[in-house]
């Protein structure tokens, strides 16, 4: 009875309603952040700044202009949903006439509401409505939709990653959007299959470039993902070519190598569905070979066949593996774009591969107008 007392007393009641209105306060704001909860915070603010600035105007209009009205409506436009929009346009409004019958005429002096100042203001509420209703109907809030970008950049970055590799292998992997922007239509997914022994790797280059194939790219470097070691190897560019064909887009091909390493040995399998070919390095004869598997795009007909190349790396080989952005342009053909990467990748034989991949896309293919990417592994003397 003393211990249910004293859970009862007054001390303890007021700890935990302030515990609950804690509690309730930090969910209402996560929600508002994440675009789930109401807007009423906003637009009260944003009511109040209205007055505040009414009053300023009446004041002194030179240093406060009429069309500083502007400035609610525009924060409202990114803030608020549709229908709290309007209450605040007719707060906007209803400022303006306030304005206009204590300044007086436009046409008796300076600083006074003019319909150009009106005009603006109209049209800045305009956009601002646009604005809403695409975002409301989108479903994505302003304050969230640029986290939620830089969320699916770095869900594609991650995926990318290529595994641990055991003692005396080195691989690196290097990206480059087209236009500096953060999507790509170029990805790898990878990992390390048969109890650890084998590694599968395998680059992907999406029709289009940049923001056009980078959705298309996230959706199919999960799928990918999901396939690669879920399947025998030779079935994985079959499943992946199926996979594509469902999707029934309009740019619904893609090009893409697979890679199956085995990390004891050093024997591979090359299966190429379009793309163009690897290359290695013989470390002893210094000769670059290509190795061209052969195989048509994904997504183009159903039932395609895949042939693989085989071959081996022994101790100081380098296999590289590319996207055409890295080879081609417009004013070269792809035999003159490989030819160029292998005289600088010649530059690192010495001194070793080792943060080559970014420097040899910035020698080959910087200021490309298009997807750049390199897969480069090396097996250590």
């Amino acid at each position: 009875m003393a211990r249910r007392a004293g859970a009862d007393s007054y001390p303890a009641r007021l700890r935990k309603s302030a515990h609950r209105v804690r509690i309730a306060l930090r969910k209402s704001g996560v929600d508002y952040f994440r675009g789930d909860g109401s807007d009423w915070v906003a637009l009260a603010a944003l009511l109040l700044t209205i007055p505040a600035i009414t009053c300023a105007t009446l004041v002194n209009s030179v240093w406060c202009s009429p069309a500083a009205l502007v400035l609610p409506i525009v924060a409202g436009g990114l803030l608020l949903r549709p229908a709290s929009l309007l209450g605040l346009y007719a707060t906007a409004a209803t400022a303006l006439i306030v304005e206009s019958l204590t300044l007086g005429p436009y046409d008796q002096g300076p600083a006074r509401v003019t319909p150009g100042i009106v005009l603006v203001v109209a049209a800045c509420g305009f956009f601002g409505l646009v604005v809403a209703q695409f975002r409301a109907r989108v479903g994505v809030p302003w304050r969230r939709g640029g986290t939620m970008l830089f969320d699916l950049r770095e869900r594609i970055r991650v995926q990318s990653a290529l595994p641990r590799l055991p003692q005396g292998w080195h691989r690196e992997m290097a990206l480059r959007p087209a236009g500096g922007q953060s999507f790509s239509g170029d990805f790898v997914v990878a990992a390390r299959t048969n109890g650890g022994r084998t590694l599968e790797a395998v680059l992907t280059d999406v029709s289009g470039k940049g923001m056009d194939a980078g959705s298309r790219a996230l959706l199919l470097s999960g799928a990918f993902g999901g396939l690669l070691g879920s399947l025998p190897p030779h079935s994985f560019l079959p499943a992946a070519n199926g996979y594509l064909l469902r999707q029934d887009w309009d740019e619904g091909f893609a090009t893409s190598i697979h890679l199956v390493l085995d990390l004891e040995s050093g024997d591979y399998e090359l299966l190429s569905a379009g793309h163009p070919p690897a290359l290695q390095l013989h470390a002893g004869s210094g000769l670059w070979e290509e190795k061209a598997a052969e195989g048509p795009l994904l997504g183009v007909y159903d039932g395609a066949e895949f042939d693989a190349v085989k071959g081996s790396l022994a101790p100081g080989d380098v296999l590289m593996l590319f996207t055409d952005g890295l080879v081609e342009a417009s004013d070269r053909d792809i035999a003159e774009g490989i030819d160029r990467l292998t005289g600088e990748a010649d530059r690192y034989v010495t001194t070793g591969f080792e943060g080559a991949a970014w420097h040899l896309i910035e020698a080959c293919a910087k200021d490309v107008n298009d997807d750049r990417a390199l897969l480069l592994l090396s097996r250590r003397s």
